[in-house]
């Protein structure tokens, strides 16, 4: 498996490019929240040499989603995300940027994500996890060895709630009761900031007390 992190944008999101070699067809592959600064991802394609079969979101926020129609047009990939975020790819003022200077308006979604479903890139099998709080229609994705956790659970935190469809609630009975229900072993790797596990949660985030 090839897992490359681009740290793009102002935000400084977190945009994953994940891999598997182990196929007849050469490195099939799927970007993962590309943020931002869509020329830096796609040389970091056109490096490894993959062929970009999806572009899935864990979220619809204007920092996940900014350079969803660069990557669209280069690499011809399908678009993903829950279909309670879909409309935040299209509109301005629910993905957010309406409120920075550059508003954000990408292309409608390929496929709609559901809890449970399987996501297969080359042999390498991506589950989707729905962890509504932050947003609606926020996911999670969970391998063997990695949980993407875009902006559900950080190190040490947790997503923001305060902002539209956000909710405290929600996203603590996400994390309680879907993540840490997984192998605490787990790399998480969230939407911003260093990777953690969900063992090393358990014991020094805060909001798990």
């Amino acid at each position: 498996m090839i897992l490359e992190n681009v740290v793009v944008g102002i935000y400084q999101t977190n945009c994953y490019i994940i891999a598997c070699q182990e196929t007849g067809n050469g490195a099939v592959g799927a970007v993962i929240d590309p943020g931002d600064q869509g020329d830096l991802i796609i040389q970091k394609i056109k490096d490894l040499g993959l062929n970009i079969k999806y572009i899935i979101l864990t979220h619809g926020h204007l920092d996940h989603i900014g350079a969803v129609r660069e990557l669209k047009e280069y690499t011809g990939a399908d678009i993903l995300i829950h279909e309670k975020d879909a409309e935040m790819l299209t509109d301005c003022s629910k993905n957010l940027s309406v409120y920075s200077e550059n508003r954000v308006i990408q292309p409608k979604a390929d496929r709609f994500l559901n809890d449970g479903d399987k996501i297969r890139v080359g042999n390498l099998t991506l589950t989707v996890i729905h962890t509504p709080g932050h947003t609606p229609g926020s996911i999670s994705l969970k391998t063997d060895k990695y949980l993407f956790t875009g902006d559900t659970l950080f190190s040490g935190s947790i997503g923001r709630t305060d902002l539209p469809g956000g909710s405290y609630q929600q996203i603590i009975k996400s994390i309680n009761e879907k993540l840490m229900l997984l192998n605490g072993d787990l790399l998480v790797l969230p939407g911003h900031g260093p990777e953690t596990t969900l063992n090393r949660e358990k014991v020094i985030n805060p909001f798990l007390k």
